[in-house]
């Protein structure tokens, strides 16, 4: 009787290793210990926050809900706050930037320049129109062609040898 108990262990020792040894299966997946917790359904009986249900005692916050933006009678952040005064004009032009000491850089030996050299050339982006502005110096003759030129700049190209044209 022995032998036939010996021989039951073996057989289930081996089923054993051969079930451990077989492939994962989905079926056998299961999440890892205590990385699943149930969530906790307060005012379900007194031996797990019940009764109150972690609220308190009395008062309107135990008795119902008040939303977070109520201030206890205070007045509101949105009504202490001045109204915004004005309006955005939809017919606003505003003007790409270019200042004379950057046409310097970019044309060192002087020439034509328009919006589509500064656009090829980086200075400006495309679809915008550009202004010209009088920061900086200019030595050699250009010639610009662009939609707007400061007074200062006009002057400082002129006297350079240049010559202006604005759209």
């Amino acid at each position: 009787m022995a032998a036939k108990d010996t021989a039951k262990k073996t057989t289930a020792k081996a089923e054993a290793q051969a079930s451990e040894g077989s492939a994962l299966k989905l079926h056998h997946l299961r999440p890892a210990p205590g990385a699943k917790t149930a969530k906790t359904r307060v005012g379900r009986g007194e031996g797990s926050k019940g009764k109150t249900a972690g609220r308190g005692t009395k008062g309107t916050k135990a008795r119902y809900q008040v939303p977070e933006r109520f201030e206890g009678g205070s007045m509101p952040l949105h009504m202490r706050l001045p109204k915004l005064r004005g309006f955005k004009n939809p017919a606003k032009v505003t003007y790409q930037v270019v200042n004379l000491d950057r046409i310097t850089a970019l044309y060192p030996q002087g020439g034509d320049v328009t919006v589509d050299d500064l656009v090829a050339k980086g200075a400006v982006r495309d679809g915008q129109p550009v202004k010209v502005l009088g920061t900086g110096e200019i030595s050699v003759k250009v010639s610009v062609t662009v939609d707007k030129v400061s007074g200062s700049a006009k002057e400082k190209i002129e006297a350079a040898g240049g010559s202006v044209t604005s759209a």
